[in-house]
């Protein structure tokens, strides 16, 4: 498939989608590529790589099983 035909395939089927959150992700990644920016991120994010960097130094860590059934019971309370 020629980068025409895939952009015309995607155009397509993003003019049947009425999810706004996806639609605002996809624009989120057009945007990062259509404007070949650095992401930037704020001091709140970075604050919070750094909490989470620190935490995985510190073995502060949860394994994939034990988070899934947090958030099972998290939606669940909701």
């Amino acid at each position: 498939m020629s980068t025409i035909e895939l952009r015309k395939k995607i155009i397509n089927q993003l003019s049947r989608i009425e999810d706004v959150s996806f639609l605002r992700a996809i624009k989120t990644l057009v945007d990062s590529k259509a404007h070949e920016e650095i992401y930037k991120l704020s001091e709140f994010q970075k604050e919070r790589i750094r909490e989470g960097r620190e935490q995985l130094r510190s073995g502060k860590t949860i394994s994939n099983e034990a988070l899934q059934k947090e958030i099972v019971q998290w939606l669940g309370s909701k």
